[in-house]
């Protein structure tokens, strides 16, 4: 099935598999698409849409299996604090409903930021812009095209060290879980 996602990477000439897989709408977690698309989770990359708090969004793009490190965020982005964006704020300002976001085809662009173990796999997969379906593409390719959509790009460490994660392991809470 052809997405905004994979619209937009054939607009600009990205090389990309499409890999479709059933959806269980109660268990959206990249690492249940890892299963189901044959990825190791660390190589499933979610799009969480994050705020400040007053009106600023940015992409943080992490991989399945981490969970995203606030503080890192907000030094990356500059902000005071970061949080995730309310999930009743995501579609209207994605254009993307939850477990199915990503960077490429949104309704507006923001500011990209791409955990820096992005480099580590010679493939990665991300949502294609609809629940059930998933990029797979290079990350050199993945950031290319996250530069082309006329924001900031930026690698950065975005994840908690095992040490200072939650004291459930990897828990997350739902609402981040896209």
């Amino acid at each position: 099935m052809k997405t905004n996602g994979a619209r937009f990477l054939e607009s600009i000439g990205i090389a990309f598999e499409l890999r479709e897989y059933e959806v269980d709408p109660n268990d959206l977690t990249a690492i249940t698409v890892a299963k189901k698309i044959g990825m190791p989770p660390e190589q499933v990359f979610k799009t969480l849409l994050t705020t400040d708090g007053h009106a600023s969004y940015a992409f943080a793009v992490i991989p399945g299996d981490g969970e995203l490190d606030f503080k890192k965020l907000a030094r990356a982005t500059g902000w005071r604090k970061a949080e995730m964006s309310p999930l009743k704020d995501v579609q209207p300002l994605t254009g993307y409903i939850r477990g199915g976001v990503t960077i490429f085809g949104a309704k507006k662009p923001y500011p990209v930021f791409v955990d820096e173990t992005v480099i580590l796999f010679e493939k990665i997969s991300v949502s294609a812009g609809t629940r059930g379906t998933q990029l797979i593409l290079a990350p050199d390719d993945y950031l290319r095209a996250a530069g082309a959509i006329g924001e900031p790009v930026e690698t950065v460490d975005l994840t908690k060290d095992a040490k200072t994660g939650s004291p459930e392991g990897h828990a997350r809470p739902p609402e981040e879980q896209n």
